[in-house]
């Protein structure tokens, strides 16, 4: 299995924002859509805002696959779904520690049980 290096989770894990384009089922890319990014240990998550109806998370359907830009990488990723209570937890807290200087109007949003519903774990592929 492959995995993120420490360089690699640093980066993309302290950058503002990360750019998301899934896998279509041709291969090629979707557009690439700006979204927020969190480091849980070892792990990198994004979430939609607008939870699994959202557009660029519909997208995610297809293939599972994608590729991410943070932090000055570029990695090829899995999209594997997160429905686990505990986890989206320990999400919701470091988007609240990372973004912690946006209204609460915006955080809740990234914590929103529609939000929490299309969590996603950026799994590197080789």
């Amino acid at each position: 299995m492959t995995t993120w290096t420490d360089d690699e989770l640093n980066k993309i894990g302290s950058a503002e924002e990360l750019e998301i384009a899934s896998k279509r089922g041709d291969e090629t890319l979707n557009n690439p859509r700006t979204i927020w990014v969190v480091r849980l240990g070892d792990d990198l998550y994004v979430r939609s805002v607008n939870g699994r109806t959202s557009a660029w998370f519909r997208g995610t359907r297809t293939r599972h696959a994608g590729r991410v830009w943070a932090g000055g990488v570029e990695q090829d990723v899995t999209l594997e779904d997160i429905d686990d209570a505990e986890l989206n937890n320990q999400i919701d807290e470091a988007y609240r520690a990372k973004y912690h200087r946006y209204s609460a109007g915006i955080i809740n949003s990234i914590v929103s049980p529609t939000a929490r519903s299309a969590t996603i774990k950026l799994v590197p592929r080789t």
